[in-house]
């Protein structure tokens, strides 16, 4: 697998490895191996860029949470919290698939039970934040979202 440069400030040091013919990538955060699929290489390059731009610590960090939404269980890609509070949703999406009303409504969705104040939707091409006004039950798009 050919993989795709992302639209981000920097260039990561990924540790990447071959094995039984796919490609691995270790999750710094996890601590473990995962398998290299398209959107996994959006969400790490997700993980390095709110490390190194925000300072974001690890323990920051609840990769893949599981919530039941209608009854079914979802994932969510990235959870940020913040003195115990959530603070970013991050939505993760492989580079060929496009950011639409649906992949919004998809993070809401999650985030009606989340409570973040803050979503992020990438495919690693294009980043689209949000945040949620709690007084006006609105959301708006930011350039950014506030770590302080």
């Amino acid at each position: 697998m050919e993989l795709p440069v992302l639209n981000f400030p920097e260039k990561y040091n990924f540790q990447i490895k071959e094995d039984k013919s796919l490609l691995h990538i270790f999750d710094e955060v996890r601590k473990k191996w995962l398998i290299l699929t398209p959107e996994e290489w959006v969400r790490q390059h997700i993980i390095f860029y709110l490390q190194s731009s925000k300072k974001i610590s690890h323990s920051a960090f609840i990769i893949e949470k599981k919530i039941i939404l209608n009854h079914q269980t979802k994932r969510l890609d990235i959870l940020l919290y913040k003195r115990s509070e959530p603070r970013l949703l991050v939505e993760c999406k492989a580079p060929g698939i496009p950011l639409t009303q649906n992949t919004f409504e998809q993070a809401a969705r999650y985030n009606t039970q989340i409570k973040s104040k803050y979503i992020l939707l990438s495919n690693g091409l294009k980043h689209i934040y949000f945040k949620y006004d709690f007084f006006i039950n609105q959301y708006m798009v930011v350039n950014d979202f506030d770590w302080v």
